[in-house]
């Protein structure tokens, strides 16, 4: 193993088409292809050879940072090899461990990711908060690429990324961007987005929307004139508007709701698929905010915006997650099975593709 350096390893990703690599003591190498953890044929890490290699990727602040906080979250790109977005961490006995997943060093398209058509359209309003949510490894951060890189294409916009740590870098084609690394170039996600206000955006990429008082300006910077992209890890649309207004006290819930049934523009629910054969799709639940939806946040009736996306849907554009597995099983993308155990309404599912769900 002492043989092997950590840069072998990462060029393994892109060999094998994976998305992560794995390194954790006194097991193999792993690697993630289409969703599943493969060991490599190499010999069990111990503590040392993984300090070892983790080490010679980072600085002499971080290695600090990393010994302080006990994890370490950065970016980094290595020449011929690839760009990665990376996590160390510690785990029993005082063991380094890493996570890296693989940024693509060329920003896909819509067209290329066969994302709805409907997406061209929201990206053209010039204020409003368009949410992409899901969990971990849905591929949200390829999704908001692809849509900045449109944006970037076709209009000429100042659009500021603030990201835990920035993924994709985007060159300036007609648009202008800013790249912003929190604990780098600012302090938190929160410090970023308000004083971006004065930095004349047009457009801002909020990496994630983690607490209150991040929420509260990326919303009201939609409310004063921004298109403000940004994620959470929600799997559906209601939980979506749930969590945001659950992130405020009682009394501040009413204005809360006001100013998001104002403000919000889209909601994107995305999830990855494990594909017939190999690969993974990504199934999207769209929400589009109307009159409808926004009355429906305004007043509190959250648990009727499901059946509302459901309603004429050929003019609103909006579609449920439902809509999207039953599209998927009938293209043989994915079949019945792994559309349940995925599904956020799994007996709506079931009854719509005839099989049984308990």
């Amino acid at each position: 193993m002492a043989g092997i350096d950590i840069r072998t390893l990462l060029k393994t990703i892109s060999e094998y088409k994976a998305s992560d690599l794995h390194l954790v003591s006194r097991s193999e190498p792993q690697i993630r292809i289409d969703g599943k953890l493969t060991p490599l044929d190499l010999p069990k890490l111990n503590g040392h050879v993984t300090e070892s290699m983790c080490y010679s990727l980072i600085t002499d602040r971080q290695k600090k940072e990393l010994e302080e906080n006990k994890e370490l979250d950065f970016a980094i790109e290595l020449p011929n090899i690839g760009r990665f977005r990376v996590n160390y961490y510690y785990t029993m006995n005082g063991e380094i461990a890493a996570a890296f997943r693989t940024i693509p060093m060329s920003i896909p398209s819509i067209d290329e990711l066969k994302l709805p058509v409907i997406f061209k359209d929201i990206i053209q309003k010039e204020k409003g908060l368009i949410l992409v949510t899901g969990p971990t490894g849905s591929g949200k951060s390829t999704t908001l690429a692809a849509m900045l890189n449109e944006i970037n294409l076709t209009e000429e916009k100042h659009i500021i990324t603030i990201e835990d740590p920035v993924e994709f870098i985007h060159e300036n084609k007609k648009s202008l961007f800013s790249h912003r690394n929190v604990g780098v170039d600012t302090y938190s996600f929160a410090n970023g987005l308000k004083y971006s206000l004065r930095e004349d955006p047009d457009i801002i990429l909020v990496g994630e929307m983690r607490d209150r008082e991040t929420i509260s300006t990326a919303i009201t910077a939609a409310e004063t004139g921004h298109l403000v992209f940004g994620t959470l890890h929600t799997n559906s649309a209601v939980q979506t508007v749930n969590r945001i207004v659950d992130s405020f006290e009682g009394g501040e819930q009413i204005q809360v709701r006001n100013m998001l049934s104002s403000s919000i523009t889209a909601i994107i629910s995305q999830s990855l698929l494990p594909k017939i054969g190999t690969g993974r799709i990504a199934i999207q639940e769209i929400l589009l905010a109307n009159s409808a939806i926004s009355n429906l946040i305004r007043e509190n009736k959250i648990h009727q915006i499901y059946s509302q996306m459901q309603l004429n849907q050929m003019k609103t554009g909006m579609r449920t997650q439902t809509q999207s597995m039953v599209e998927a099983i009938k293209g043989n993308f994915i079949d019945k099975k792994t559309a349940i155990r995925f599904s956020t309404q799994p007996q709506e599912l079931a009854n719509l593709i005839g099989i049984s769900y308990q």
